[in-house]
């Protein structure tokens, strides 16, 4: 099969990310800040693959200049990581910052920026404080959103002049969807009602730190812009029979649209809200806050898209003694045949990219978004090590490729798609799987004092970034 040569835009953002609970380790943590993956761990640490959780992490709160030289060698245009709320403050209900890890944060920025890294930060991932959570249930609670609107104020008085790219959330409906929703993470609590209050109030949130955003001028002042990073799942319905088609529709209403919807275009569906009424799981609002999820919609939305999600029509009847779940309207479809990433468990698509960009070109203004997160991880990467102890990780170069080919293909269509962002620049901790599965440019030995080592794959990357092309195969589908 023929090859062909793939140019990437001279403006296109070739980045990575990770995250704060995931690098940075408990070094220099104060007992009474704990995140909520931080007393998950403690609570139900045998859950964790190996043991491995937030605790050790990658100790990249010690060893971010080492790690940021790597990123430097690499040539990465951006970076985007998170501060940990938990950390940031000492005293959660009046916003006291705490200076030893503001420093920090402030260390990690300057040096990013003088290496030539952009930062790109998100104000929560993961991270909401475990004694929030304890004491008024998390995200349950409109107090934790006001909470959060100071903490993302302190957030930018320190750092507002230095970050040009902001977000307050990364993937702000898994938490709730894996703890109430399905209950499969501690406390493993089934709650549908719970869940849609967890999804409004992130969404309230959002649109009041966009509008403290705008109240402190700072995309006036330096070009900063604020948004949130969503994690749709491109989804397919089994076959075009209106029932399948419906099934898939309903799935996008409650996973995909919750979000997308008030963020980009600062309403949401009317369908969810009969849909809540009829199953008695309408969130609590008011037409006030509505108005103002109306009025501060995001600049822009990095989406975190992995694989696709595909569905059919329910053909097994519904306990009705179950509380509701959406799974009401949908049943996961095994599409025969599918590329998969045996490790993950994740079918591997990777069109995916081409029809989200052309949907948020159709239905979404062709907003500018980028992608914040795509990644492949492989467990057992040892074994692909080579004579000089080099990691020949050709399955993620390959998985790379092929993405970001359909995602230029939708840009060369005019869709307002400004960069691709690899999940993840290190091996790091993952919720449960910890370590199982390696997504990093770079490894973490955890043998070897946590040491890291270049794979190929960041040879790969380098040689993208600098010359602003690739080849990849040109498949059917792909002409």
């Amino acid at each position: 099969m023929e090859n062909v040569t793939i140019k990437v835009p001279n403006n296109f953002m070739l980045g990575a990310a990770v995250s704060a609970w995931q690098t940075e380790g408990w070094i220099g943590k104060r007992d009474s800040q704990d995140s909520y993956l931080d007393i998950w761990y403690k609570n139900n640490k045998h859950v964790w693959h190996n043991g491995y959780g937030p605790a050790g992490a990658t100790n990249f709160y010690q060893r971010y200049e080492e790690d940021i030289d790597y990123m430097k060698e690499i040539g990465l245009t951006h970076f985007r990581t998170s501060i940990n709320w938990s950390r940031f403050l000492i005293d959660y209900e009046n916003a006291i910052v705490d200076e030893e890890y503001a420093a920090y944060v402030d260390d990690v920025i300057e040096k990013l920026i003088q290496n030539g890294v952009e930062p790109m930060i998100c104000l929560e991932h993961y991270e909401v404080p475990a004694v929030l959570f304890e004491k008024y249930g998390g995200w349950e609670s409109k107090h934790v959103v006001e909470l959060f609107v100071q903490y993302a104020n302190k957030v930018f008085e320190r750092y507002g002049d230095k970050v040009k790219h902001w977000f307050t959330f990364n993937e702000p409906i898994v938490v709730q969807t894996r703890v109430y929703l399905d209950a499969i993470r501690w406390p493993f609590e089934q709650s549908t009602k719970k869940w849609m209050q967890w999804n409004y109030n992130k969404v309230l949130a959002t649109a009041k730190v966009v509008n403290l955003f705008k109240d402190l001028q700072l995309k006036d002042k330096n070009g900063a812009k604020i948004g949130v990073i969503l994690n749709p799942e491109v989804t397919y319905a089994r076959s075009t029979a209106t029932h399948d088609q419906q099934a898939a529709k309903m799935y996008d209403l409650f996973f995909n649209r919750i979000f997308l919807d008030p963020s980009i275009k600062g309403e949401y569906p009317k369908e969810l809200f009969d849909v809540m009424k009829k199953h008695g799981i309408t969130f609590d609002f008011t037409e006030e806050e509505l108005n103002l999820i109306k009025d501060n919609t995001v600049d822009y939305v990095g989406l975190n898209l992995y694989f696709p999600h595909r569905v059919k029509a329910r053909t097994a009847g519904w306990n009705e003694q179950t509380p509701f779940h959406p799974a009401y309207y949908y049943e996961i479809f095994e599409l025969p045949g599918k590329k998969m990433n045996p490790y993950r468990g994740w079918e591997i698509y990777p069109q995916i990219m081409y029809d989200m960009g052309i949907r948020m070109k159709e239905e979404y203004d062709n907003i500018e978004w980028f992608i914040a997160e795509n990644g492949m991880g492989v467990e057992n990467e040892k074994r692909f090590k080579d004579a000089s102890n080099m990691i020949q990780d050709d399955y993620r170069i390959e998985f790379i490729r092929e993405h970001l080919k359909w995602l230029l293909k939708a840009v060369e269509e005019g869709v307002n798609c400004k960069g691709y962002m690899l999940w993840a620049f290190t091996d790091n901790v993952s919720p449960m799987n910890a370590f199982k599965n390696r997504y990093g440019l770079v490894e973490i030995d955890l043998e070897d004092n946590r040491n890291r080592h270049l794979k190929k794959s960041a040879y790969w990357y380098k040689q993208l970034i600098e010359s602003r092309k690739f080849e990849a195969e040109n498949d059917e589908n792909y002409k």
